[in-house]
C-alpha cells in the first residue's frame, strides 16, 4: 500500500510543472492590493475532490479548486460613510402606512425647505418688535406653524399639476401622485384640508392678515402653471421670488398697524434676489430632464453663465439687506451678522458644482444657515438699540 501510494505520487510529480508568475498577474495583484479584495471565490464541492486528482489547463496545472464552475459571490462590506440603500425617513419609520403618500406629498420627510418659508416671516416679525425688546415669540411659534402648512399646501398643488412632468423626472417620479400611491382626487382632497388649516392659522390674526393672508395662497396655487410659459418662473422674479417672500409682508402686519414699506420694500427685494440663488441651485438638479420634458427654468436660462447671474443677485440681496439695516434703524451688531450672510453665500456660489446633483442639493439646504445669520443679526441690533 505504501509502495502504490508513492508511486501514485511520483506519477502526478512528473505531470506538474511550476509556472512564472507572469507579469499581468503582477500588476493586477499590484492594482488590486490585498489578494483579499477579490470579489469571488470558488467553492468545490466534496465529490470532486480526491486524493492525487488534478486538472491540466493550458501549459500548467490549475487545481481543482480553481477550475470549479460555482462562483459563490463574496459580500462586500460598505465603506465608510457609504450606504447601499438611503435612510428611512421619520414618516417612513412612524407613521402608519395609510397616513404615509399625505405626509410625503406635503414633503413633511424634508423639512429643511419649510425655513426657507418661515425666515421671511421671522425677519419682519423681529424687525416690528419695539427697541430693546425681543419678537413676540408666540407670534414666531404660530407663523412656524404656518409655514409648514403652506409649504405641504404649496406642494400639493404643485404634484397635482405636474404629475405628469414628474413622471419624466427622475428625482421626481417616485413621488405620491406621479407613481400612483395616491390617485389625484386624493391628493385634491388632502390639499382642501390643507386650505382649511391655513386658513385656521390665518383666523388667530387680524382682519387686514387674514386678507394678505388669503392673497398669498392664491400666489402660490399660480406658481406651477407659470412653470409652463416663462423661463424664469424656476426661480423667478414673476412668481416665486414674489410669493415666497410675502411673509414679510404678512408677518410684519400681524404686529404692527400699519406698514414700514421703507424697511420691508429692500428687504422683499432682497428676499427676492436670495430666492433666485437658491432655486437656480436647485433647478440644476433637473436640468437634463426639465429640457426634455420642456420645463422652463433659470438654470435653463443661464447656462454656462449661471455663475455669473449668482453673484450679480448675491450683490444685489446683500446691498439691499444694508439698506434694510440703515433705514431700521438697527445696531452695530446687525452688521457683523449681515457679512457672515454674505460670506455664505459666496461659499454656496464658488463652490457649487452645478452638474453634481447632490452638491446642487447641499448647497440649497444649507440656506437655511443664510436665513439664520440674518435673524440672528436682526434680533441683536434690535436689542442693542
Amino acid at each position: 500500500m505504501a509502495f502504490y501510494r508513492g508511486s501514485a505520487l511520483s506519477l502526478q510529480l512528473q505531470h506538474t510543472r511550476i509556472l512564472p508568475v507572469s507579469s499581468s498577474v503582477k500588476q493586477s495583484r499590484a492594482f488590486c492590493g490585498n489578494t483579499r479584495d477579490f470579489s469571488k471565490i470558488y467553492r468545490v464541492p466534496a465529490s470532486r475532490i480526491r486524493e492525487g486528482e488534478a486538472t491540466h489547463h493550458g501549459h500548467g496545472i490549475v487545481s481543482a479548486a480553481a477550475s470549479s464552475p460555482e462562483p459563490v459571490q463574496q459580500k462586500e462590506s460598505p465603506l465608510p460613510g457609504q450606504q447601499h440603500s438611503p435612510v428611512a425617513s421619520w414618516v417612513e419609520r412612524w407613521l402608519p402606512a395609510a397616513a404615509r403618500p399625505y405626509a410625503l406629498l406635503a414633503r413633511l420627510d424634508k423639512p429643511d425647505a419649510i425655513w426657507l418659508y418661515a425666515w421671511p416671516c421671522f425677519w419682519s416679525i423681529a424687525i416690528a418688535a419695539n427697541k430693546a425688546e425681543l419678537p413676540d415669540m408666540k407670534m414666531l411659534a404660530l407663523f412656524g406653524f404656518g409655514s409648514v402648512i403652506l409649504r405641504g399646501a404649496a406642494c400639493t398643488v404643485n404634484d397635482l399639476l405636474d404629475r405628469d412632468i414628474d413622471k419624466k423626472v427622475e428625482r421626481t417620479k417616485s413621488r405620491p401622485l406621479a407613481s400612483g400611491a395616491l390617485t389625484p382626487a386624493q391628493g385634491f382632497y388632502f390639499l382642501v384640508f390643507q386650505v382649511l388649516l391655513w386658513l385656521g392659522f390665518l383666523l388667530q390674526l387680524h382682519n387686514r392678515s387674514l386678507i394678505m393672508g388669503a392673497s398669498w395662497l392664491v400666489l402660490f396655487f399660480s406658481y406651477p402653471l407659470m412653470k409652463r410659459l416663462i423661463h424664469w418662473v424656476s426661480s423667478s422674479l414673476s412668481i416665486l421670488g414674489f410669493t415666497i417672500n410675502c411673509g414679510v409682508f404678512l408677518g410684519s402686519a400681524a404686529i404692527k398697524e400699519s406698514l414700514d414699506y421703507a424697511v420691508l420694500l429692500p428687504i422683499y427685494f432682497a428676499g427676492i434676489c436670495w430666492t433666485l440663488v437658491y432655486d437656480t441651485i436647485y433647478s440644476h438638479q433637473d436640468k437634463k430632464d426639465d429640457f426634455k420634458a420642456g420645463v422652463k427654468s433659470t438654470a435653463i436660462t443661464f447656462g454656462d453663465n449661471t455663475k455669473y447671474w449668482l453673484s450679480g443677485f448675491g450683490v444685489a440681496c446683500i446691498s439691499s439687506l444694508a439698506l434694510t439695516g440703515y433705514n431700521a434703524h438697527l445696531a452695530w451688531p446687525y452688521y457683523p451678522f449681515l457679512a457672515a450672510a454674505a460670506g455664505h453665500l459666496a461659499w454656496q456660489v464658488s463652490t457649487v458644482d452645478l452638474p453634481n446633483k447632490s452638491d446642487c442639493h447641499r448647497k440649497f439646504v444649507s440656506n437655511k444657515w443664510f436665513g439664520a445669520f440674518l435673524f440672528g443679526g436682526i434680533l441683536c441690533g434690535i436689542l442693542a438699540k
